[in-house]
């Protein structure tokens, strides 16, 4: 029976929803396996931190349940990350954090280890990003949306998000650029 529920389209799924009923719960199912990866991996990269992320996944998928019978507008995708955008944003407001540059742990790059601490390095310099910045080239970069999608999703124009994403790497490379070159070296 959950097999059936595969081949409805996003918008059939929240019709069901919009009824109620048993069939709303095998619903939303089937929405969160469609989406959960993708949502919680959102606010992993622009929070940074895994039980900060988790609840706001958590909170956010439960705000969407409540939401999508009442909101059409929007693509599922660009709902569900709007809904985690806004809570991501109280989250960020509720406490400030940074990731200061001291903890950063170099190794040489090659191995899939050491590809992976540069990966974390790259998520620790996202830390130090402002919101704004960090928050287009996530969007950009992780979730692929493109900059119209972008600016549904934040509210923002299309220059302002192509802006954001650009100085967002600028700052990137600044933040990583000693670090690689250090790596280089060795």
């Amino acid at each position: 029976m959950a097999a059936q529920w595969r081949t409805y389209s996003d918008n059939e799924l929240i019709a069901v929803m919009r009824r109620q009923g048993d069939d709303a719960q095998h619903a939303f199912g089937e929405l969160y396996t469609r989406y959960a990866d993708r949502v919680y991996a959102y606010c992993l990269r622009v929070l940074g931190n895994e039980e900060e992320a988790r609840d706001v996944f958590q909170e956010a998928f439960y705000r969407f349940y409540r939401t999508c019978r009442t909101d059409g507008d929007k693509s599922t995708a660009g709902l569900l990350i709007t809904v985690a955008r806004n809570l991501c944003l109280n989250s960020k407001r509720d406490r400030k954090h940074t990731v200061p540059v001291e903890e950063w742990h170099i190794v040489a790059l090659g191995s899939p280890y050491e590809q992976k601490e540069l990966l974390t390095l790259v998520s620790s310099a996202l830390e130090l990003l402002d919101f704004p910045l960090r928050e287009a080239f996530v969007l950009r970069q992780y979730q692929q949306f493109s900059y119209n999608e972008m600016a549904e999703i934040t509210g923002e124009s299309v220059d302002v998000l192509k802006n954001r994403v650009w100085r967002a790497k600028e700052k990137l490379k600044e933040l990583l650029s000693p670090i690689l070159e250090d790596l280089s070296q060795l």
